[in-house]
């Protein structure tokens, strides 16, 4: 081969060289770069909890009531239940409950089933017919539920078939028992932004987002530890503690 064919084919080597060392420099600018912009936003922001409760008090409550009748016919089963629904009436007005305070339900009268043994085998059979009709006592004055929810017991020992549940006690203002502890808990998230702050070399800066996680209403017994995600809204008792969690995203400089 000749000197000038050895020195061309080194020339094109040399070039090929040079180019695949260019595009390995513009590989690396570019894997550096995508690093470098990666760890830049991922000290931008910081994500924290903010958590605002307060006391709150059931001003309204629901308490239902079912008079039940057995029968041995429909129009006998049904007339009994009236019988019952009468003298329930009678009880609930007792503690001052007017009609304005009673949601009456519909009357119900469906046969009666029973499970027994014969023999080796269990078998259900109708006996009769069972009469219902709910009643749900709704009112502000939780003075009268509390003595009503009292004095059932004794009335149902008297001979009246009753069902019944505990009373619901309610808080009629949630929404702004909600917007205010949303305000306070926002603020919270900001002073653990800054206290986390402190300890960093970077300055807390605007917010970036904000989301509401669970709204709580729980016995003022309640354990502190709740799931964020959950939910609650007790019913059982008439003073309550309302909880907000919500989640702050803050900006750094």
């Amino acid at each position: 081969m000749s000197a000038d064919g050895s020195n061309g084919n080194m020339s094109r080597s040399v070039v090929v060289f040079g180019a695949l060392v260019a595009i390995g420099l513009i590989l690396g600018a570019f894997v550096l770069g995508y690093q470098a912009r990666n760890i830049g936003s991922g000290r931008s922001s910081i994500v924290v909890k903010g958590l605002a409760e307060k006391p709150v008090k059931a001003d309204n409550a629901e308490w239902q009531v079912t008079a039940k009748a057995f029968g041995q016919t429909f129009p006998e089963t049904l007339q009994k239940l009236r019988q019952e629904k009468a003298a329930l009436d009678g009880f609930i007005g007792r503690y001052g409950f007017g009609k304005s305070t009673l949601d009456e339900k519909a009357e119900t009268v469906e046969p009666n089933f029973v499970t027994r043994q014969e023999g080796d085998n269990m078998i259900t059979v109708q006996e009769g017919f069972v009469g219902r009709q709910t009643v749900v006592v709704t009112t502000g004055a939780l003075d009268k539920i509390i003595a009503a929810s009292k004095g059932v017991m004794d009335y149902k020992a008297s001979g009246h078939e009753l069902e019944y549940q505990e009373p619901r006690y309610l808080v009629s203002n949630l929404e702004d028992i909600k917007m205010s502890l949303i305000s306070a808990a926002t603020e919270n998230a900001k002073k653990r932004a800054e206290e986390f702050m402190k300890h960093s070399d970077a300055r807390l800066g605007a917010m970036r987002s904000a989301s509401q996680g669970a709204f709580y209403i729980l016995p003022n017994t309640a354990d502190a530890r709740t799931d964020d995600y959950g939910g609650t809204y007790d019913k059982s008792t008439i003073d309550k503690i309302a909880r907000v969690v919500v989640t702050v995203e803050f900006r750094l400089e």
